[in-house]
């Protein structure tokens, strides 16, 4: 019996005046099938190595059939594929230490930051070890330049006196925020290791390029493992790499399932004609709310604090992909029903330049925590008692969807049958290949990234004084 897909439910787009119609939809239809058969072309001439034209260069196309190579080739070789290597380092490093950091930037750690709120427990530092069936504390470092917040981490380190890792993630490791804070965590990690000092490359795991300063720099330090960062494969898009996994598999996440789930959905894409296709509805209802009803502004509206962090990847992925040549619409991640309480007057009343799209798991991973009565009835909330906060939660959906409705705001729901790894695979997968579609699309190349070069090159040329 296979597992259930995601779905997509754009009805309450089909709204007048402020809304699209079914059939706005359907007359595009022709052009998004073109589009999907041109981004399955794309990662064939990139698994095929051809040389292509320069409006598809960079051509990073191998994100798109990564999933699909590496469970065959964990079910062809086992210990011995990249899963498989990932599974037994991951194993490794938990067992010789308490904690681990994760040091990277954008797509080198939103995705595995991701993955740690979205399937982990909610306040899984916090939890005793048995809790986190032996895993190690994660920390995520790197991804910014905050002296007080490097201090503060370095402190707590200090202050337990256990024993400790890193993961660094960067391809060339030419990335300042990471390569500075690696340097300064790793005379931490040397430090604390005394005369044991040998042992500092067992206690580093790079995830690296084939060449350049961080592959370097891991050779000097002995690294028992280092793992590649796949060639074709952008950093947004990394997510289901070793930049991903092994952090994943550090968290003891099963990535055999969210590597299942990704290729499922890539099944669903490749077979599926666009009317009840996922992808393709998704990027159809986006880009004609956006052409036809200036709604450049996308609102990823997540229900619960646990997807947050997957808004945030999205928000990286989107604006670094479409955010050129003066166009590509603007992301936005809300967590309901917290921001209803700050951005939802906006939304409810303000411009309508806004198309939300709701993220909703319908299925929580714990018992649903009941009101319950109390001789304290000044709440007036006995006669909720029979209530739980999965039923508040569905009402403040419901209700909010309905208030958006009646005032002619169009919005689409996304919905998750339950947050696994499996699920989350699903998701991941399915807005990388939207993000490629729509890139395709709208005429512009949803790889590369010049924009972000150009500060890292001012940045560097400051600080050396060139």
């Amino acid at each position: 019996m296979s597992e259930p897909l995601i779905s997509y439910d754009p009805r309450n787009a089909f709204i007048p005046v402020h809304g699209i119609s079914p059939d706005d939809l359907k007359s595009i239809a022709g052009a998004l099938d073109d589009v999907r058969d041109e981004v399955l072309a794309d990662a064939q001439l990139w698994a095929d190595g051809v040389d292509v034209e320069p409006a598809k260069q960079p051509l990073d196309a191998g994100f798109h059939e990564l999933p699909d190579r590496l469970l065959a080739d964990y079910r062809s070789h086992g210990a011995r594929s990249q899963v498989g290597r990932i599974k037994s380092a991951a194993d490794r490093l938990s067992g010789a230490v308490d904690d681990v950091v994760i040091l990277g930037i954008g797509g080198s750690y939103m995705g595995a930051r991701a993955m740690f709120e979205a399937c982990c427990r909610h306040y899984y530092n916090e939890v005793p070890e048995t809790m986190r069936r032996g895993r190690p504390r994660i920390y995520f470092e790197g991804n910014n330049v905050d002296n007080d917040a490097l201090l503060d981490l370095e402190r707590l380190l200090q202050s337990r006196g256990d024993k400790w890792g890193l993961v660094v993630i960067s391809k060339s490791g030419g990335t300042l925020e990471t390569a500075a804070a690696f340097r300064i965590l790793l005379r931490d990690l040397q430090a604390s290791l005394g005369r044991d000092a040998a042992q500092l490359g067992n206690l580093v795991i790079p995830i690296t390029g084939g060449s350049g300063k961080l592959f370097d720099l891991a050779q000097a330090l002995g690294c028992q493992e280092v793992f590649e960062v796949p060639d074709g494969v952008g950093g947004r898009f990394s997510v289901l790499s070793a930049v991903g996994l092994l952090p994943a598999a550090l968290m003891g996440l099963d990535v055999e399932r969210l590597l299942a789930g990704a290729a499922a959905m890539n099944d669903h894409f490749r077979n599926t004609g666009p009317a009840e296709n996922i992808v393709l509805q998704f990027v159809g209802v986006s880009h004609l709310m956006e052409t036809l009803r200036g709604c450049d502004v996308r609102v990823l509206s997540t229900w619960g604090k646990r997807l947050e962090a997957v808004g945030l990847w999205y928000d990286q992925l989107l604006a670094e992909s479409l955010g050129k040549q003066e166009r590509g619409a603007l992301p936005l991640t809300v967590v309901n029903t917290r921001d209803l309480h700050s951005r939802g007057q906006q939304h409810q009343q303000g411009k309508r330049d806004k198309f939300i799209t709701n993220l909703i798991v319908e299925r929580g991973t714990r018992d649903a925590e009941p009101i319950g009565t109390s001789e304290l009835n000044q709440d007036g909330l006995n006669e909720l008692a029979a209530k739980s906060l999965a039923d508040v939660l569905g009402a403040a959906i419901e209700g909010t969807n309905q208030a958006y409705r009646d005032d002619g705001r169009p919005t689409a729901d996304v919905r998750l049958p339950r947050l696994d790894e499996y699920t989350l695979g699903q998701l991941f997968q399915m807005l990388m290949l939207a993000t490629a579609v729509e890139g395709r699309l709208i005429g512009i190349n949803p790889y590369g990234q010049p924009g972000v070069e150009a500060y890292k090159k001012n940045m560097n040329a400051i600080l050396r004084g060139t």
